[in-house]
């Protein structure tokens, strides 16, 4: 997600890219809340998006991937990119309101794209306003195209029974994990080739921003998994919990594997005296989002993906997948 870009106003100083440093995280952190509560109107943008924190979160998750503008020295902007196995996507690109539209955005770009090369992804991908038509065609420039509309959807959280065969990932002994994450890797696979989790995972247990959700199935197969985020300075923030990333193997018995990890996410959330539930649904994905919405869940904010190459990835109406590419 980003508020940003365009043209260099004659007088600025030269900008400058280089990695996000530890050092710069605060400037970074007020930035982001300030570009997007200017962008959207908050009548105080620095308190926009309250406790939930992206930008430490996802520096820590990987430092190699974030990166600032800088303006003689001072940070004026950062982006994050984010690798999901054969998937890559990057945000939130945020820029200072007061240098907007000087192509400050366009800086940011470059070294994320470097990253997908280096990975090596295969499909890209974004979340942006879509009624900005200048965000839709500064993307457009590096080969994203927008698909479809993603509603950020929240929930009351109400006390749920138990879920059979729920595992947490962070209950789990050290020794069983290396195999969970192999079983993690195997669904998601199954949803679209190549994409992996892992990362998330793991970044999600070792910051302690909550805990992923596993739904044994027949065998030794997994039948679902969420990454979910937990509270204060997490990616969810105060009284949230917000799944980052949701998926079941698919076949015949998807819809019924997506009610009971919407089931197990609840159950959760509950158990951490967490009073919403949040979660982002891609409209390509029709009967997943007919389910959230027949759950109870209403949509607080919307914005289109854009994927490089113009093909749908895993968002088809044959998945049952929660994200948003924030």
């Amino acid at each position: 997600m980003t508020p940003l870009a365009g043209k260099r106003k004659s007088g600025m100083g030269p900008v400058s890219v280089r990695p996000l440093g530890e050092a710069d995280l605060d400037q970074a952190d007020e930035i982001f809340r300030v570009a997007f509560g200017t962008f959207l109107g908050a009548p105080e943008p620095r308190t926009f998006f309250g406790t939930a924190d992206y930008v430490r979160t996802r520096w820590a998750a990987d430092p190699q991937a974030a990166f600032a503008a800088t303006i003689e020295g001072e940070v004026v902007g950062s982006n994050f990119a984010a690798n999901w196995g054969s998937v890559g996507y990057f945000g939130p690109l945020t820029v200072r309101p007061d240098l907007w539209d000087q192509g400050i955005g366009r800086r940011l770009m470059e070294p994320v794209m470097d990253c997908f090369g280096t990975w090596e992804n295969r499909h890209l991908g974004l979340f942006t306003f879509s009624h900005s038509p200048k965000h839709l065609e500064l993307y457009r420039r590096y080969g994203f195209w927008p698909r479809f509309l993603t509603a950020i959807m929240k929930k009351e959280v109400s006390e749920s029974a138990a879920v059979p065969g729920r595992v947490l990932y962070g209950e789990l002994p050290a020794a069983e994990r290396p195999n969970a994450l192999n079983l993690c890797r195997a669904l998601t696979e199954a949803v679209y080739e190549g994409l992996n989790l892992e990362r998330e995972i793991v970044a999600t247990q070792a910051q302690e921003l909550g805990d992923t959700v596993l739904l044994q199935g027949a065998g030794s197969e997994l039948d679902g998994l969420a990454v979910c985020h937990c509270g204060t300075g997490s990616e969810a923030g105060e009284d949230v919990c917000f799944v980052k990333f949701g998926a079941v193997r698919p076949g015949p018995e998807a819809a019924d594997r997506f009610e009971r990890l919407l089931n197990a996410c609840e159950r959760l959330a509950a158990e951490r005296g967490l009073g919403q539930l949040d979660a982002g649904m891609n409209l390509g994905r029709p009967d997943a989002y007919r389910r959230m919405v027949d759950r109870g869940f209403r949509t607080w904010l919307q914005g289109v993906t854009m994927h490089r190459p113009n093909e749908p990835g895993y968002s088809h109406p044959d998945a049952y997948v929660i994200d948003d590419w924030r």
